[in-house]
C-alpha cells in the first residue's frame, strides 16, 4: 500500500485541491474491481495449498477372512487384520510447501501487476472524461462567440454592410459546433461508463471532474533503474524460483520411500491338543521399502525443469525490452504533448489578438465575416489542440509511473 500511495501522489502532479477526486476514484477501485478480487482469491486458494501438502500418505487398513481356514501347528487361521503406513523421505513434505508457497509468491505479483494496470486505467479514463469535459466548454464558448458575431452580422445587414448569407454562416457554424458538442456529450457519456465499470458501480452515477489541468512547469523525475525491479518482471523471478523449489521436491520424491506396517492374524485353538502356543494369535511387524528403480519419471521432470527456466530467463528479457520500449516512447510523448501545449498557448494567444483586431474594425464600419469564421476556426483548432496536450501529458504520466513507481 505505501508505493500505491506513492504512485497516487506522483498522479497528480497538477496539485489542485479538487484533483483528490481521482485519489478518491483510485481507492474505491482498488477496494471493489472484481478484478482485483479476483486475484486476491487466487493467491489465498494457493497460499492454502500449504495445508494440503502438509501430509502424510494415506494409511492403508486391511481385513481378510479365510474363507478356507489354514491350519497351522498351533491352530487353524481365521481372519488377518493389517495397517500399513508409508512415509516419504526426509525433507520432501519440506519442499513441497516451500514449492507452493514459492506459487504463491508468484501469484502475488499478479495481485500488485493487476493494482498498478487499475490505477494506471482509472488514471487514465478520468483525463479523458477531463479533455472531454474541457471540449465541450470550449465548444460553448465558441458557440456564444458566434451568437456575439451573429448579433453583429443582424446589425450590418440592416445598414447594408453585410449579406443574408453572412449571417446563415455563421448560424451554420453554429449548428456544427453544437453536433460536435452533442457528440462529445454521448463520448462523455461512454467513457462514463467505462469508468463506473472500473470501480463496479452503477454505469449511470455522474463522475465530476477537475475544471481546469495546466502541465507542470517541470517534469517529476525519472528513475529508470526501477524497471528491473517492475512486477512485471519480478513475476518471472518469483517464477524461476518456483521452478528451483519444484527441482528440490523432484529429488526428494525421486528418493525411496519407507512404510511401516502391523499384520495381526487370529488364530482358533486346536481341540485336539494341549500346549502352551494353542491358538496362539500371529503379530508381524513390517517395514517396507518403495524405490523408484525402473521409473524415468523424474529425470525428465528435472529436464523439463531445466527447460523451464530457460524459457522463463527469455521471458523475462523480453518483458524487460518491451518495457523499456514502453517508457522511452511515454517519456518521448510527454515531452511531444509539452511542445504542443506551449504552441498551442502561443497560438491561442495570437488568435484572441486577431479577434480583438475585427471587433476594432467593427467599430469602424467594416468587417469581413469570412475573416471571423476563419478566426474562429483556427482559435477553436488551437483550444483543441491545447486539451490534447494537456490529456497526453497526463496520460503519457500514468504509463510513466506504472512503469518506474
Amino acid at each position: 500500500m505505501k508505493n500505491i500511495k506513492i504512485i497516487i501522489c506522483l498522479l497528480f502532479v497538477s496539485a489542485f485541491a479538487k484533483a483528490q477526486q481521482l485519489q478518491t476514484l483510485i481507492d474505491e477501485a482498488l477496494t471493489n474491481n472484481p478484478e482485483i478480487q479476483k486475484f486476491e482469491l487466487q493467491y489465498k486458494r494457493v497460499s492454502e495449498k500449504v495445508k494440503e501438502v502438509n501430509t502424510f500418505p494415506n494409511t492403508e487398513f486391511g481385513v481378510g477372512y479365510f474363507v478356507s481356514e489354514p491350519e497351522t501347528r498351533t491352530g487353524a487361521q481365521r481372519f488377518k487384520v493389517s495397517a500399513k503406513q508409508m512415509l516419504p523421505w526426509f525433507g520432501t513434505i519440506t519442499s513441497r510447501e516451500n514449492y507452493v508457497s514459492a506459487l504463491a509468491d508468484a501469484k502475488y505479483e499478479d495481485i500488485v501487476i493487476a493494482k498498478r494496470k487499475l490505477m494506471a486505467s482509472v488514471a487514465q479514463s478520468y483525463y479523458k472524461l477531463y479533455a472531454n469535459k474541457a471540449k465541450q466548454d470550449v465548444l460553448a464558448q465558441n458557440i456564444q462567440l458566434l451568437k456575439t458575431y451573429e448579433t453583429l452580422a443582424l446589425t450590418s445587414v440592416e445598414v447594408g454592410k453585410a449579406s443574408a448569407v453572412d449571417v446563415l454562416r455563421l448560424q451554420m457554424r453554429q449548428n456544427e459546433l453544437q453536433q460536435l458538442k452533442d457528440v462529445l456529450y454521448q463520448q462523455f457519456l461512454s467513457e462514463q461508463t467505462n469508468l463506473n465499470n472500473l470501480l463496479n458501480r452503477e454505469n449511470d452515477i455522474e463522475v465530476t471532474v477537475v475544471d481546469s489541468l495546466t502541465i507542470p512547469i517541470e517534469d517529476f523525475e525519472i528513475n529508470t533503474e526501477n524497471l528491473s525491479v517492475h512486477p512485471e518482471l519480478l513475476k518471472y523471478d518469483k517464477l524461476y524460483q518456483s521452478i528451483e523449489q519444484s527441482e528440490l521436491l523432484n529429488q526428494k520424491e525421486s528418493s525411496p520411500m519407507i512404510g511401516f506396517g502391523l499384520d495381526y492374524i487370529n488364530v482358533s485353538e486346536r481341540p485336539d491338543m494341549n500346549f502352551s502356543d494353542n491358538g496362539k494369535d500371529v503379530v508381524m511387524p513390517m517395514v517396507s521399502v518403495s524405490i523408484p528403480i525402473f521409473n524415468k519419471k523424474y529425470k525428465s521432470i528435472s529436464k523439463q525443469n531445466e527447460l523451464e527456466q530457460q524459457e522463463i530467463n527469455y521471458q523475462k528479457q523480453e518483458r524487460l525490452n518491451s518495457l523499456k520500449t514502453m517508457l522511452d516512447k511515454a517519456i518521448n510523448d510527454r515531452i511531444s504533448a509539452r511542445i504542443s501545449n506551449t504552441t498551442a498557448t502561443k497560438n491561442i494567444k495570437q488568435a484572441k489578438d486577431a479577434e480583438q483586431i475585427l471587433v476594432k474594425s467593427y467599430e469602424t464600419g467594416t468587417i469581413d465575416f469570412n475573416d471571423v469564421l476563419d478566426i474562429q476556426e483556427l482559435q477553436l483548432k488551437f483550444q483543441m489542440s491545447q486539451i490534447e496536450a494537456v490529456k497526453g501529458y497526463y496520460l503519457q504520466s500514468t504509463i510513466i509511473n506504472y512503469l518506474i513507481q
